[in-house]
Protein backbone atom coordinates (compact mmCIF):
# COMPACT_ATOMS: atom_id res chain seq x y z
CA UNK A 1 0.00 0.00 0.00
CA UNK A 2 1.17 3.51 -0.78
CA UNK A 3 2.87 5.39 2.03
CA UNK A 4 1.39 8.85 1.49
CA UNK A 5 3.62 10.31 4.19
CA UNK A 6 6.82 9.28 2.40
CA UNK A 7 5.50 10.27 -1.03
CA UNK A 8 4.44 13.65 0.34
CA UNK A 9 7.92 14.22 1.77
CA UNK A 10 9.42 13.56 -1.69
CA UNK A 11 7.03 16.05 -3.29
CA UNK A 12 6.93 18.91 -0.79
CA UNK A 13 9.48 20.98 1.11
CA UNK A 14 8.10 20.57 4.61
CA UNK A 15 10.22 23.44 5.97
CA UNK A 16 8.14 25.84 3.88
CA UNK A 17 4.79 26.59 5.62
CA UNK A 18 2.86 26.76 2.35
CA UNK A 19 4.39 23.50 1.14
CA UNK A 20 3.64 21.87 4.48
CA UNK A 21 0.01 22.91 4.15
CA UNK A 22 -0.12 21.35 0.66
CA UNK A 23 1.42 18.18 2.10
CA UNK A 24 -1.35 17.93 4.70
CA UNK A 25 -4.04 18.56 2.08
CA UNK A 26 -2.44 15.96 -0.22
CA UNK A 27 -2.59 13.29 2.47
CA UNK A 28 -6.19 14.19 3.32
CA UNK A 29 -7.35 14.01 -0.29
CA UNK A 30 -5.65 10.66 -0.80
CA UNK A 31 -7.52 9.31 2.21
CA UNK A 32 -10.80 10.72 0.86
CA UNK A 33 -10.36 8.80 -2.43
CA UNK A 34 -8.96 5.43 -1.29
CA UNK A 35 -10.32 3.29 -4.13
CA UNK A 36 -9.09 5.56 -6.91
CA UNK A 37 -5.68 5.95 -5.27
CA UNK A 38 -5.42 2.15 -4.94
CA UNK A 39 -6.15 1.82 -8.67
CA UNK A 40 -3.49 4.43 -9.42
CA UNK A 41 -1.00 2.60 -7.21
CA UNK A 42 -1.84 -0.69 -8.92
CA UNK A 43 -1.32 0.94 -12.34
CA UNK A 44 2.17 2.20 -11.51
CA UNK A 45 3.07 -1.12 -9.88
CA UNK A 46 1.92 -3.11 -12.93
CA UNK A 47 5.35 -3.17 -14.57
CA UNK A 48 8.94 -2.20 -13.88
CA UNK A 49 8.98 0.81 -16.21
CA UNK A 50 5.89 2.44 -14.70
CA UNK A 51 7.26 1.84 -11.21
CA UNK A 52 10.49 3.56 -12.20
CA UNK A 53 8.59 6.55 -13.63
CA UNK A 54 6.62 6.92 -10.40
CA UNK A 55 9.87 6.71 -8.43
CA UNK A 56 11.62 9.51 -10.36
CA UNK A 57 8.41 11.51 -10.74
CA UNK A 58 6.24 10.94 -7.63
CA UNK A 59 3.98 13.81 -8.71
CA UNK A 60 1.88 11.27 -10.63
CA UNK A 61 0.25 10.60 -7.25
CA UNK A 62 -0.19 14.30 -6.48
CA UNK A 63 -1.59 15.63 -9.76
CA UNK A 64 -4.96 13.85 -9.46
CA UNK A 65 -5.44 15.33 -5.98
CA UNK A 66 -5.21 18.96 -7.14
CA UNK A 67 -7.43 21.04 -9.44
CA UNK A 68 -5.00 20.84 -12.36
CA UNK A 69 -5.10 20.37 -16.15
CA UNK A 70 -8.40 22.07 -17.00
CA UNK A 71 -11.34 23.87 -15.41
CA UNK A 72 -13.67 21.72 -13.30
CA UNK A 73 -11.69 18.53 -13.88
CA UNK A 74 -12.59 15.80 -11.40
CA UNK A 75 -10.34 13.61 -9.28
CA UNK A 76 -11.25 10.56 -11.38
CA UNK A 77 -10.66 12.41 -14.66
CA UNK A 78 -7.23 13.59 -13.58
CA UNK A 79 -6.19 10.12 -12.40
CA UNK A 80 -7.34 8.59 -15.68
CA UNK A 81 -5.57 11.30 -17.64
CA UNK A 82 -2.26 10.51 -15.90
CA UNK A 83 -2.68 6.79 -16.58
CA UNK A 84 -3.59 7.32 -20.24
CA UNK A 85 -0.67 9.64 -20.88
CA UNK A 86 1.85 7.27 -19.35
CA UNK A 87 0.31 4.28 -21.14
CA UNK A 88 0.78 5.94 -24.51
CA UNK A 89 4.37 7.00 -23.80
CA UNK A 90 5.55 3.58 -22.63
CA UNK A 91 3.90 1.93 -25.65
CA UNK A 92 5.43 4.36 -28.15
CA UNK A 93 8.81 5.43 -26.77
CA UNK A 94 11.92 3.53 -25.72
CA UNK A 95 11.89 2.83 -21.97
CA UNK A 96 14.94 4.88 -21.05
CA UNK A 97 13.69 7.86 -23.07
CA UNK A 98 10.49 7.96 -21.01
CA UNK A 99 12.41 7.74 -17.74
CA UNK A 100 14.76 10.50 -18.90
CA UNK A 101 11.86 12.83 -19.70
CA UNK A 102 10.64 12.51 -16.11
CA UNK A 103 14.14 12.86 -14.71
CA UNK A 104 14.45 16.43 -16.07
CA UNK A 105 16.61 15.35 -19.02
CA UNK A 106 15.63 17.21 -22.15
CA UNK A 107 15.34 15.85 -25.68
CA UNK A 108 16.57 18.22 -28.37
CA UNK A 109 14.20 18.29 -31.35
CA UNK A 110 15.74 21.11 -33.40
CA UNK A 111 18.61 23.58 -33.24
CA UNK A 112 19.13 26.61 -35.49
CA UNK A 113 22.04 26.52 -37.92
CA UNK A 114 22.17 30.22 -38.85
CA UNK A 115 24.37 32.89 -37.33
CA UNK A 116 23.55 34.28 -33.91
CA UNK A 117 22.50 32.76 -30.63
CA UNK A 118 21.18 29.24 -30.98
CA UNK A 119 17.45 28.75 -31.08
CA UNK A 120 16.29 25.38 -29.81
CA UNK A 121 13.14 23.30 -29.56
CA UNK A 122 13.25 20.86 -26.67
CA UNK A 123 10.92 18.22 -25.33
CA UNK A 124 11.25 18.61 -21.59
CA UNK A 125 9.39 18.36 -18.32
CA UNK A 126 9.95 19.35 -14.73
CA UNK A 127 7.58 19.38 -11.73
CA UNK A 128 7.04 23.14 -11.98
CA UNK A 129 5.11 22.56 -15.20
CA UNK A 130 2.76 19.95 -13.72
CA UNK A 131 -0.24 22.26 -13.27
CA UNK A 132 -1.00 22.35 -16.98
CA UNK A 133 0.29 19.09 -18.36
CA UNK A 134 2.62 16.11 -18.34
CA UNK A 135 5.07 17.16 -21.07
CA UNK A 136 6.34 20.45 -22.47
CA UNK A 137 7.67 21.67 -25.78
CA UNK A 138 9.96 24.64 -25.24
CA UNK A 139 11.40 27.25 -27.61
CA UNK A 140 14.54 28.78 -26.14
CA UNK A 141 17.42 31.02 -27.19
CA UNK A 142 20.95 30.95 -25.85
CA UNK A 143 21.49 33.84 -23.48
CA UNK A 144 17.77 34.62 -23.41
CA UNK A 145 16.26 31.59 -21.75
CA UNK A 146 12.90 30.01 -22.50
CA UNK A 147 10.77 32.10 -24.86
CA UNK A 148 7.64 29.99 -25.27
CA UNK A 149 6.39 26.80 -23.67
CA UNK A 150 3.51 24.56 -24.67
CA UNK A 151 2.38 22.29 -21.85
CA UNK A 152 0.32 19.26 -22.84
CA UNK A 153 -0.76 15.71 -22.12
CA UNK A 154 -1.71 12.74 -24.31
CA UNK A 155 -5.08 11.00 -24.00
CA UNK A 156 -7.87 9.66 -26.21
CA UNK A 157 -10.69 11.98 -27.29
CA UNK A 158 -14.39 11.03 -27.18
CA UNK A 159 -13.98 8.99 -30.37
CA UNK A 160 -11.10 7.03 -28.86
CA UNK A 161 -8.43 8.66 -31.06
CA UNK A 162 -5.16 9.34 -29.26
CA UNK A 163 -4.75 13.11 -29.15
CA UNK A 164 -2.53 15.86 -27.82
CA UNK A 165 -4.23 18.18 -25.30
CA UNK A 166 -2.68 21.61 -24.71
CA UNK A 167 -3.15 22.76 -21.12
CA UNK A 168 -1.42 26.11 -21.51
CA UNK A 169 0.88 28.20 -23.67
CA UNK A 170 3.31 30.45 -21.80
CA UNK A 171 5.30 33.31 -23.29
CA UNK A 172 8.52 35.02 -22.16
CA UNK A 173 8.76 36.39 -18.65
CA UNK A 174 11.72 38.75 -18.66
CA UNK A 175 12.03 42.54 -18.49
CA UNK A 176 13.07 42.99 -22.12
CA UNK A 177 10.71 40.32 -23.46
CA UNK A 178 9.19 42.57 -26.14
CA UNK A 179 12.57 43.44 -27.65
CA UNK A 180 13.74 39.82 -27.54
CA UNK A 181 10.58 38.61 -29.29
CA UNK A 182 11.00 41.27 -31.98
CA UNK A 183 14.56 40.05 -32.60
CA UNK A 184 13.51 36.40 -32.81
CA UNK A 185 10.54 37.23 -35.06
CA UNK A 186 12.82 39.10 -37.46
CA UNK A 187 15.27 36.25 -37.42
CA UNK A 188 12.47 33.83 -38.30
CA UNK A 189 11.48 35.91 -41.34
CA UNK A 190 8.57 37.76 -39.69
CA UNK A 191 7.16 34.55 -38.22
CA UNK A 192 5.58 35.17 -34.81
CA UNK A 193 7.09 33.18 -31.97
CA UNK A 194 3.73 31.96 -30.67
CA UNK A 195 2.92 30.66 -34.16
CA UNK A 196 6.37 29.08 -34.14
CA UNK A 197 5.70 27.10 -30.95
CA UNK A 198 2.24 26.04 -32.14
CA UNK A 199 3.65 24.88 -35.47
CA UNK A 200 6.29 22.85 -33.63
CA UNK A 201 3.59 21.36 -31.42
CA UNK A 202 1.59 20.29 -34.47
CA UNK A 203 4.65 18.60 -35.96
CA UNK A 204 5.46 16.94 -32.63
CA UNK A 205 1.91 15.56 -32.41
CA UNK A 206 2.21 14.07 -35.90
CA UNK A 207 5.63 12.60 -35.17
CA UNK A 208 4.22 10.94 -32.05
CA UNK A 209 1.46 9.33 -34.12
CA UNK A 210 -1.40 11.38 -32.63
CA UNK A 211 -4.60 12.09 -34.56
CA UNK A 212 -5.97 15.32 -33.10
CA UNK A 213 -4.94 18.40 -31.12
CA UNK A 214 -7.19 20.02 -28.53
CA UNK A 215 -6.43 23.11 -26.46
CA UNK A 216 -7.98 24.68 -23.38
CA UNK A 217 -9.97 27.85 -23.93
CA UNK A 218 -10.04 30.89 -21.67
CA UNK A 219 -12.96 29.23 -19.88
CA UNK A 220 -11.18 25.88 -19.82
CA UNK A 221 -7.97 27.09 -18.19
CA UNK A 222 -7.47 25.36 -14.83
CA UNK A 223 -6.77 28.59 -12.87
CA UNK A 224 -7.36 32.31 -13.16
CA UNK A 225 -3.75 33.54 -13.12
CA UNK A 226 -3.96 34.42 -16.83
CA UNK A 227 -6.36 37.23 -15.87
CA UNK A 228 -5.15 40.58 -14.59
CA UNK A 229 -6.56 42.39 -11.57
CA UNK A 230 -8.71 44.53 -13.86
CA UNK A 231 -10.24 41.22 -15.15
CA UNK A 232 -8.73 41.63 -18.62
CA UNK A 233 -6.87 38.69 -20.13
CA UNK A 234 -3.08 38.73 -20.25
CA UNK A 235 -3.30 36.18 -23.02
CA UNK A 236 -6.47 35.15 -24.78
CA UNK A 237 -6.03 31.47 -25.53
CA UNK A 238 -9.36 31.29 -27.34
CA UNK A 239 -8.54 34.18 -29.70
CA UNK A 240 -5.20 32.66 -30.65
CA UNK A 241 -6.69 29.20 -31.21
CA UNK A 242 -9.34 30.78 -33.48
CA UNK A 243 -6.68 32.77 -35.39
CA UNK A 244 -4.80 29.51 -35.90
CA UNK A 245 -7.71 27.75 -37.57
CA UNK A 246 -9.17 26.16 -34.47
CA UNK A 247 -12.84 25.41 -33.97
CA UNK A 248 -14.78 25.42 -30.68
CA UNK A 249 -15.68 22.01 -29.28
CA UNK A 250 -19.09 21.14 -27.89
CA UNK A 251 -17.34 21.21 -24.52
CA UNK A 252 -16.62 24.95 -24.22
CA UNK A 253 -13.45 24.23 -22.29
CA UNK A 254 -11.67 23.16 -25.49
CA UNK A 255 -10.91 24.09 -29.08
CA UNK A 256 -9.85 21.57 -31.69
CA UNK A 257 -6.81 22.79 -33.62
CA UNK A 258 -5.68 21.73 -37.10
CA UNK A 259 -2.93 19.15 -37.24
CA UNK A 260 -1.12 21.12 -39.96
CA UNK A 261 -0.62 24.86 -40.17
CA UNK A 262 -2.12 26.54 -43.22
CA UNK A 263 0.46 27.83 -45.70
CA UNK A 264 -0.28 30.56 -48.19
CA UNK A 265 0.65 29.81 -51.78
CA UNK A 266 3.07 32.25 -53.41
CA UNK A 267 0.17 33.55 -55.49
CA UNK A 268 -1.54 34.65 -52.26
CA UNK A 269 1.54 36.51 -51.03
CA UNK A 270 2.28 40.07 -52.21
CA UNK A 271 5.29 40.13 -54.54
CA UNK A 272 7.37 42.25 -52.15
CA UNK A 273 7.00 39.61 -49.40
CA UNK A 274 7.62 36.46 -51.39
CA UNK A 275 11.35 36.23 -50.72
CA UNK A 276 10.67 36.42 -46.98
CA UNK A 277 7.96 33.74 -47.21
CA UNK A 278 10.26 31.41 -49.14
CA UNK A 279 12.89 31.74 -46.41
CA UNK A 280 10.26 31.19 -43.71
CA UNK A 281 8.89 28.08 -45.40
CA UNK A 282 12.40 26.72 -45.86
CA UNK A 283 13.02 27.21 -42.14
CA UNK A 284 9.75 25.45 -41.27
CA UNK A 285 10.59 22.55 -43.58
CA UNK A 286 13.95 22.23 -41.81
CA UNK A 287 12.22 22.24 -38.40
CA UNK A 288 9.60 19.69 -39.51
CA UNK A 289 12.28 17.30 -40.74
CA UNK A 290 14.33 17.67 -37.56
CA UNK A 291 11.34 17.06 -35.28
CA UNK A 292 10.27 13.99 -37.26
CA UNK A 293 13.80 12.59 -37.26
CA UNK A 294 14.53 13.21 -33.58
CA UNK A 295 11.21 11.84 -32.34
CA UNK A 296 11.70 8.79 -34.56
CA UNK A 297 14.89 8.14 -32.59
CA UNK A 298 12.90 8.20 -29.36
CA UNK A 299 10.25 5.77 -30.57
CA UNK A 300 10.45 1.99 -30.36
Amino acid sequence: MLNYTEIGKKIYNLENPREYHRYVVFRARCLLHPQRMKRLEKFFASNELLAKIADVYPFVYEQPTRAFFYNKSTFAERAELVEQHMTYLIEQLKPQEVVDLYSCREQLLWESADEGEKLRLRLFFHPGQRKEGLLSLILSADGKGDLYQMMFWIAPDKSGDWSLWIGAMQGPNMEDARDIIKQITKRCHAYRTKNFILHATQETAKALGLKHIYAVTNYGYYAMNHIRRDRKLKTSFSDFWAESGGTPCEDKRFYELPMTEYRKSMEEVPTRKRANYRKRYALLDEIDAAIADNIKKLRK
